[in-house]
């Protein structure tokens, strides 16, 4: 039955947003009697969203798109642009979240020394924590404790350990929940812990458990104890709205413990199911000072989820005591939005790149770049730093994997080498430099990740944790297969032209 009713709410939406283009059509064939004002007045739009798009700050591929699509409909093409065009969302979206991000700058004020402490070490360092802060707000700490969980099933079982020590609350905030074995664990404990009058809190994309969770499931956690709000609500409008998700994987628990990176709440990322062979992820878990950069984080989705403008003493969350290792190098949880026109995650990747010396080691399951991101590991392989990225062999998506390949031949050619996880489908997001760099977090070397979605991560500085992904790096690249410059030279033409088709329009997939 529940399956039938998340099937049955995809269908009246997708009926809809039909009904919306057959009423469009209709239009258009009234104005037939007036097609030349009609014409006139389209072709007007479509010049002027052209010149629009030539002389915004968009990412150059993404206006290129655009522009390729404006040309190839000249009399939609502008009115496709005012309805979805948009990078970011509107002005009323901002005028929402800018009372809470006035309350998230009030509340991450900076540890003490910290950054000065990253400079006295290292100044390529320091850079890179202070363009953090000064970027996202959220600022580097030291006395955190991090623990690098290299596949679903040590991720699900530590949750599952630290879940069951809650006191006070536990906040989730995920992109996919999906009914099963393993969200069914988690919430039975949820069920206890708010049963007991732990403050339980969970914040969902509807976007991205529309096919996972039944319509209205919100209601269904509310009348547990659990409290719950949903991310942009998909409404059978069409919307720009649609680009904009909440693509971040986030646990805190009581202040002190907290966990992100790749992995959902769903049974394909712990192997239960297998959709793609086998499913490799990654994630982080700290405990410290730093988690209070991911409890702030949450916090601040939860006030503008739900709509909160009065917020309250934030500080009734920050734990009496923390205690973590205090010598173990520096930790930086960092935020990204699409709301504030700065591309942080992508930002962080490329300086981790322009300012590596021995090697660059990246996982990703999409590798759809901007050419500042192809030129940045082009330059380094060729500057003789071993730069090596592992992908997929196995697609989730076949056109996004076409797409990640037809980067294959400009990157092996420059001296970058790919691999593919042979064994299935890896969508772990890793990046490690030179043994004293790392990022853990929910961000892909793609489009969508560095422009649209909301994201997180977690910088790494002469923390310890670094050697254990460098270490799950080279186990993985154990069952990977290298891509060789006979490889991408011997494509067939007809799948390069297709390839090739695609990749135009990366940024709009």
């Amino acid at each position: 039955m529940k399956r039938f009713l998340i099937y049955n709410r995809i269908f009246l939406l997708v009926v809809a947003i039909l009904i919306q283009l057959a009423v469009l059509i209709e239009v258009i064939l009234r104005f037939n009697q007036y097609y030349e004002v009609f014409y006139a007045v389209n072709i007007t739009i479509s010049a002027l969203a052209f010149v629009w798009v030539v002389n915004s700050k968009s990412d150059p591929a993404f206006k290129m798109a655009w522009i390729v699509l404006i040309l190839l409909f000249p009399i939609f093409g502008g009115l496709f642009y005012i309805f979805f065009g948009g990078s970011t969302t509107g002005r009323r979206t901002k005028e929402k979240l800018r009372p809470i991000l006035q309350y998230t700058e009030a509340a991450l004020a900076p540890v003490g020394g910290c950054l000065d402490s990253i400079f006295s070490e290292d100044v390529d360092a320091g850079n890179q924590s202070l363009y953090i802060q000064n970027s996202s707000l959220y600022p580097p700490y030291r006395n955190t404790r991090v623990e690098f969980l290299p596949s679903g099933e040590a991720k699900f079982e530590r949750l599952m350990e630290e879940l069951q020590k809650a006191e006070h609350y536990i906040f989730l905030e995920y992109f996919i929940i999906k009914e099963g074995f393993m969200w069914k664990s988690i919430l039975e404990v949820l069920k206890k812990k708010a049963a007991a009058g732990v403050d339980v809190r969970v914040i969902y994309d509807d976007f991205g458990c529309l096919a996972a969770l039944p319509y209205q499931y919100d209601r269904l956690l509310e009348s547990m104890g659990i409290k719950c709000g949903i991310f942009h609500p998909v409404l059978p409008v069409l919307s720009a709205r649609l680009n904009n998700r909440d693509h971040r994987k986030i646990v805190v628990i009581d202040g002190h413990t907290a966990f992100t990176g790749g992995i959902n709440l769903a049974d394909e990322y712990i192997n239960r199911i297998e959709y793609y062979g086998h499913w490799k992820d990654a994630a982080i878990m700290i405990q410290g000072e730093a988690v209070w950069s991911l409890t702030v984080m949450f916090l601040s989705m939860w006030n503008y989820v739900k709509g909160i403008r009065e917020t309250p003493d934030i500080n009734q969350f920050r734990p009496d005591t923390v205690t973590a290792a205090s010598d173990d190098g520096f930790v930086q949880p960092f935020g990204d939005s699409p709301l504030d026109d700065e591309p942080v995650s992508e930002l962080v990747y490329l300086n981790l790149i322009n300012k590596a010396r021995d090697y660059v080691y990246i996982t990703t399951p999409y590798l759809i770049l901007s050419h500042e991101m192809v030129t940045a590991l082009c330059l380094a392989a060729k500057s003789g730093v071993d730069v090596r990225i592992i992908t997929p062999h196995h697609p989730d998506k076949w056109w996004v994997h076409a797409v990640s390949r037809s980067y294959y031949r400009t990157l092996v050619e420059n001296g970058v080498k790919i691999y593919e996880y042979l064994p299935g489908f890896i969508h772990s997001k890793t990046v490690v430099a030179d043994g004293k760099y790392g990022v853990v977090g929910t961000i892909n070397l793609d489009y969508r990740s560095f422009y649209l979605h909301f994201e997180c991560g977690v910088w790494l500085y002469n923390n310890s944790s670094i050697q254990d992904i460098i270490k799950d790096f080279q186990e993985t690249l154990e069952v990977s297969r290298e891509v060789t410059l006979e490889d991408v030279r011997n494509i067939h033409w007809s799948r390069t032209m297709v390839m090739s088709a695609l990749r135009l329009f990366a940024p709009l997939m």
